[in-house]
């Protein structure tokens, strides 16, 4: 596998730069979906066709961003994300400029499905971050450029309406343009040139197969209004997504290099963080759908709030800002308490904030504070998946894995409108000869958000400590656990559980026990000298180990949510563990410890308690880094002897595979 690039601890190269950067392009991008909304009762008359034609601006670059979002974020992890960060600003900027010359319908289409490519942004904008960023500042930098998917959508709306509202409509796309252009600039000269993570060859079937399924998926439901949901059209689309997601995942189980590892995507952390994603989009894009209605309703209905377009975004603009002051909140949360609780608190506060919008729909400040409570949680939510998500995958699925989660997020979102736009069709009152949505539709609209927020909390709940389904032991086909049970066929000769424990740490300190698919062999290396002293720099680490190894590893372990960067004045820092990250470190270790059990249960304790001695004398050998074993010095007569016992106590079905410790 390439090598990561990586800066060491406390020395980032403009990564203040880099963190705005890559936040504004994910703002920039997210405002394409917002980007026509104020045009859409102008469309049909300025493009000559009719609202159903007209609606395929918006849908063409729902299309294009689903299907583009995981196919270029594994081409990120594959070719590095920069050269990908510059091709999907490239496209845009194409898209924007083919929309801003076009007085027709097909061009702009193809101009805003070009837009659509920009989408893949935002989860190569985090793995850049986690491969580039100081180890105090990841936490947070991802957490916000996760949340300026949300942050763009709020702050779209109210700009494009100045926009269209004092300057022809092209000049949306100009501005789109100029961002793009802007985008493409900042890439190029500030994103690190970070090398591929994950080697193979494209999968063109896959990509295809995996574009056809989500296109026959994503039409229907927003056009299924339109269509009707029983018609043959939008029944065989949804059954036709059915089966060529089938034929996806047969193949990408049998594919030397996948799209999407569908292993990893099904492993019960990851699947349950995308599950709780839709969700979360879900009662997201509710607030969206609602407010702006509400808030421009006739004031002769009686609950409708006669604001103007321009006023009713600048009521709901500040819920973006109110995203973006949660995400370095949330990152604080994440690495004291995990991201675990941090999508359960985000999910709570969104599904108490539409609960008492029910409540506040009288008045304007009424739905500003309902939406800045929702906007808070989102912020909340969209900053902890992320660190699931990294926490629960290889390297070097970094970028296609969120861009899977980036993925579920818009299906939420896809789903709430077409749900949302049918509730609010079938509740509705008559004025002046105009039908238009209830103020119980509106109401009703909020507790189904409200449900859907409380549904991610509950998913939330039933998310695995990253590690207790993915721990192996020595077998990685036998069944998971953190037992620490030893069985043992005579409790009199037996090796005591604690012997067992004093053998890993013995073993621990000769560098020969290490992770395997979970906390590799250096992270556990620091994790466990962390966890032995308490509070310990970055020097006391690096005693007979190389520093810069070890400093690369705090990073990495640090934007995990796994140790904690304590600064201090003057001085260097000092890490410890988080709770999140003693969790973890104590579930491997039990691993390591039931396997060292089931292999020395039947030795007498002598033999145990022998070969801990013999262990800890050569522990005070130097050595040269981490993960870097190294014997030297011992007594010939002492290591053939140990050599000899190990090797007659094994079961003769497993002389050929060793736990780690080869004397």
């Amino acid at each position: 596998m390439p090598n990561r690039k990586a800066v060491d601890v406390g020395r980032p190269a403009n990564a203040g730069f880099l963190v705005a950067a890559l936040a504004g392009a994910g703002i920039s991008v997210s405002l394409m979906q917002t980007l026509v909304i104020p045009l859409i009762p102008q469309l049909p008359t300025l493009l000559s066709t009719s609202p159903a034609n007209a609606s395929w601006a918006i849908t063409a670059t729902l299309l294009t961003g689903a299907v583009a979002t995981p196919v270029l974020g594994r081409l990120g992890d594959m070719y590095g994300p920069k050269r990908i960060l510059i091709v999907c600003a490239a496209l845009l900027v194409a898209g924007s400029v083919v929309a801003a010359t076009t007085t027709s319908l097909i061009p702009l289409i193809i101009g805003r499905a070009l837009q659509g490519f920009g989408a893949p942004v935002i989860p190569l904008g985090i793995s850049v971050l986690r491969a580039s960023l100081p180890a105090e500042r990841v936490g947070a930098a991802m957490g916000l450029m996760s949340a300026s998917l949300g942050v763009g959508g709020a702050l779209g709306l109210p700009l494009s309406a100045v926009i269209a509202q004092h300057f022809d409509w092209h000049a949306l796309f100009w501005c789109a343009a100029a961002l793009g252009l802007a985008s493409v600039l900042l890439f190029v000269f500030l994103v690190p040139d970070i090398p591929p993570v994950s080697g193979g060859r494209f999968d063109p079937f896959g990509a295809l197969t995996l574009a056809a399924g989500l296109v026959m998926l994503l039409l229907p439901i927003s056009k299924g209004a339109t269509w009707g949901w029983g018609s043959t059209t939008t029944l065989g689309l949804f059954a036709g997504a059915v089966v060529t997601f089938a034929v996806f995942g047969w193949w990408q189980y049998r594919a030397p290099s996948p799209i999407v590892d569908v292993r990893t995507t099904l492993r019960r952390p990851v699947l349950l963080t995308n599950l709780a994603s839709i969700a979360v989009g879900f009662g997201m894009f509710a607030m969206s759908l609602v407010g702006p209605q509400l808030l421009q309703m006739p004031s002769e209905t009686g609950y409708g709030l006669g604001q103007s377009m321009i006023a009713a975004g600048l009521w709901m603009a500040p819920g973006g800002l109110a995203m973006m002051v949660a995400a370095p909140l949330a990152a604080r949360v994440v690495a004291a308490r995990g991201p675990k609780f941090a999508l359960i608190v985000g999910s709570a506060v969104i599904a108490t904030g539409y609960l008492l919008g029910t409540q506040l729909l009288g008045s304007p400040v009424g739905v500003l504070v309902f939406s800045l409570v929702v906007s808070s949680g989102v912020g909340f939510a969209f900053a902890a998946m992320p660190a699931l998500i990294n926490a629960a995958v290889p390297v070097s699925e970094t970028a296609a894995a969120n861009g899977i989660n980036t993925l579920a997020r818009s299906l939420g979102t896809s789903t709430s409108s077409a749900v949302m736009s049918a509730v609010l069709a079938q509740m509705t009152v008559t004025l002046a000869g105009h039908v238009l949505p209830s103020l119980d539709g509106f109401r009703t609209a909020l507790f189904i958000a409200a449900g859907a927020a409380a549904g991610a909390a509950l998913i939330a709940l039933a998310i695995p400590r990253v590690g207790s389904v993915r721990a192996t032991a020595c077998d990685e086909n036998e069944p998971a656990t953190v037992s620490l049970a030893v069985s043992a066929p005579s409790p009199a000769t037996a090796p005591s559980q604690q012997q067992v424990r004093d053998l890993e740490a013995a073993l621990t300190s000769m560098h020969r026990v290490g992770g395997r698919r979970w906390l590799d062999r250096p992270a556990y290396l620091v994790m466990s000298r962390i966890d032995a002293a308490g509070r310990a720099s970055l020097d006391d680490l690096a005693v007979g180990a190389d520093r810069a190894e070890t400093g690369r590893q705090l990073t990495r372990l640090v934007r995990d949510a796994l140790v904690r960067a304590d600064a201090r004045a003057g001085l260097a820092p000092v890490f410890s563990l988080t709770r999140y990250g003693h969790e973890r470190l104590e579930q491997q270790r039990a691993q390591h410890v039931q396997g060292l059990g089931r292999a020395v249960a039947d030795w007498e304790d002598g033999d145990v308690a022998a070969l801990i001695g013999y262990l800890e004398r050569l522990g005070g050998t130097p050595r040269p880094g981490v993960g870097t074993p190294a014997v030297q010095g011992e007594p010939e007569t002492e290591r053939l002897a140990v050599r000899r016992t190990v090797h007659a106590r094994r079961p003769p079905q497993h002389r050929e595979r060793w736990i780690g410790v080869r004397a």
